[in-house]
């Protein structure tokens, strides 16, 4: 999907461990463990960790944004816009559910939709 650096600041280090990791395997679990910080405020309806987990989401949107624009991205155009889209939707909606004018369940959707698109090894 994206480069594996554009991800690094928040994948984990499996120091010690002998499975390999593809840049796809760390950028599920980034997605994944977002995800569930997402469900977990949605469930909670805390202010403050429906802010959080919306923020850590937008961040991530905004690093793959940035790397999808780049020129060294090496996705086809097609995957690259739609993916650019849902970025973009996913910033504008997150910043809607921060300050509490929408639901945080689409955000939880699209990023279902992209882990599917990982782990199906195409695009969302």
């Amino acid at each position: 999907m994206v480069t594996l650096n554009a991800v690094s600041s928040f994948a984990g280090h499996g120091y010690g461990s002998s499975v390999v990791r593809t840049p796809r395997d760390a950028e599920y679990d980034v997605f994944s463990r977002i995800t569930r910080m997402l469900r977990q405020a949605a469930e909670d309806k805390n202010g403050a960790d429906v802010i959080a987990a919306v923020h850590k989401n937008n961040q991530l949107w905004t690093i793959l944004a940035a790397d999808l624009a780049s020129a060294g991205n090496g996705l086809p155009d097609e995957v690259r816009g739609g993916l650019l889209s849902l970025a973009s939707f996913s910033l504008r909606h997150g910043h809607r559910a921060m300050a509490r004018k929408a639901a945080i369940e689409p955000l939880i959707d699209v990023n279902m939709a992209v882990m599917r698109g990982l782990r199906q090894g195409g695009a969302a």
